[in-house]
């Protein structure tokens, strides 16, 4: 029974690639009945019918999945936000992050649109490219006027299955076009109402980039922290992280407890003040969340 991986989910019908060629397939009944859907990015058995369509019979072991957007077995989270229009967020960057974080996927940022900026908006951009590289993010800064910038991307996409996040209106499927032209992606000015992009994208598929693959998706359609608890909180942070054991009290929250080396890194600086402050934010979101039954 051959097997392969499915490159895109649309109105119920899954498009498996293998060495030979692809197939659209359909889902057996049993996975309604284990209440199992099949998600971009798995690699699947199935069984050939005629003119290359099939069932796909059984799901291989996921390494990890999303659920908004559905996509499995992803290496990396391409996080792109605008250093304008919409202006630049650490709150919704660390939102993404957090949330890429929890999933156990490995998160790069993409700062798109610098070309917009004038020489004291960028020295300020390029300041947390700083902070965020000291905390061990790879982070690129990215404009619509320069291809060569482009060409030094393609390490970050080879061999790789990759998902793009972001704001809508931050240049996702414009980043994804230039990557690669032959995608011709739909992409919308931004709404200057509302200030930001409308959604063009309507499906989860995996389109090929520098020898990669990459989702391309509606985005995260939820940033609600709706399954993450508070004990998962501070891994979620690398730089609370690292300090944690280093707290007087086991299971430090890093909030109220006294000698938390976590506070004590902030107050020299070791940790930036506005993460810190996201951090709390988060952890009070989550305290507050009505439990579910």
């Amino acid at each position: 029974m051959p097997d392969g991986k499915i490159m895109k989910a649309l109105s119920g019908f899954y498009y498996v690639k293998t060495e030979r060629g692809l197939y659209q397939c359909r889902g057996r009944g049993l996975f309604r009945k284990k209440k199992l859907t099949p998600l971009v990015g798995d690699n699947v058995n199935f069984d050939i019918q005629e003119d290359n369509e099939g069932y796909i019979t059984a799901i291989k072991e996921r390494r990890n999945e999303l659920k908004r957007p559905a996509v499995a077995n992803i290496d990396q989270a391409i996080i792109v936000v605008s250093a304008k229009e919409p202006d630049f967020s650490t709150l919704l960057l660390d939102r993404f992050l957090v949330l890429v974080e929890a999933n156990d996927i490995r998160p790069i940022i993409f700062i798109s649109k610098i070309d917009k900026l004038i020489d004291t908006e960028l020295a300020e951009i390029q300041s947390y490219q700083s902070i965020y590289q000291k905390i061990g993010y790879q982070v690129e800064l990215i404009s619509a006027q320069e291809n060569k910038e482009y060409d030094q991307l393609s390490n970050y996409f080879a061999n790789k299955i990759s998902v793009i996040a972001g704001q809508s209106g931050v240049g996702k499927s414009s980043l994804l076009n230039r990557l690669n032209p032959t995608l011709e992606i739909d992409t919308n000015e931004i709404s200057t109402s509302l200030g930001r992009g409308k959604h063009t994208t309507r499906h989860v598929e995996l389109v090929e980039i520098y020898n990669g693959l990459v989702a391309d998706t509606p985005g995260f359609s939820s940033l609600e922290f709706d399954t993450l608890d508070l004990q998962s909180l501070p891994v979620c942070f690398p730089e609370i992280t690292k300090r944690q054991h280093d707290c007087k009290f086991r299971g430090c929250m890093h909030v109220n407890e006294p000698k938390c080396a976590v506070k004590q890194a902030v107050d020299v600086n070791e940790i930036a003040l506005f993460r810190y402050e996201h951090y709390l934010q988060f952890y009070q979101e989550i305290q507050s969340r009505k439990p579910r039954y």
